[in-house]
């Protein structure tokens, strides 16, 4: 064969092998019921993701594999003629765990200062999970009125801690990796 054929396959196996193994677009799972709303003194963030736990994630949270979600959220001002500014840029993680002892699951969220609760069944630890109820984005009194704003938020199933003799096949958990679309809401204050 000539090199440049070995090297036009060696190519397309690489950049199958590299198709495989980065995070896909979620199969099914996306961000669903997004809203913006506010306190007095603050703008709040409610989101769900949904169709997140696939059924090998939910047999390898229940195993006991501690298992963490990311959220992207950025808040922009919109601008016209210029480009778009950002106010604030966060990244939160929601990491799940399953104590086969005590038979009870953990959901650590890193925007809340509280422990958390223990959680007795799989579905209300999922739900746990899914949703972000009540994040304080920015204070109000940073927001001018009558401006345009547009927040964008994005999930993804960011790290599944792998017992130690289980980590050679990190191939495997790769492929039950998911990442959302980004999800946009544009509001005037």
């Amino acid at each position: 064969m000539a090199p440049s054929t070995l090297r036009k396959i060696g190519a397309s196996l690489m950049l199958t092998l590299l198709l495989q193994l980065s995070p896909t677009t979620a199969r099914g799972a996306s961000i669903a019921n997004i809203s913006v709303t506010n306190s007095r003194d603050h703008l709040l963030l409610y989101l769900r993701v949904k169709d997140a736990f696939t059924r090998p994630v939910h047999k390898a949270v229940s195993s006991g594999v501690a298992t963490t979600f990311s959220f992207r959220v950025i808040l922009e001002e919109v601008r016209q003629f210029w480009a778009n500014r950002t106010l604030t840029e966060m990244t939160l993680t929601h990491t799940i765990k399953y104590n086969n002892l005590k038979k009870e699951f953990t959901v650590q969220r890193s925007w809340e200062a509280e422990t958390p609760l223990p959680l007795r069944t799989a579905d209300e630890a999922q739900e746990r999970m899914s949703r972000i109820d009540g994040l304080r984005v920015i204070r109000l009194d940073r927001l001018e009125k009558g401006r345009r704003y547009r927040i964008r938020a994005k999930a993804r199933l960011s790290e599944m801690t792998l017992p130690f003799y289980l980590r050679y096949i990190r191939v495997m958990a790769s492929m039950w990796e998911f990442e959302t679309d980004w999800h946009t809401v544009d509001f005037v204050y």
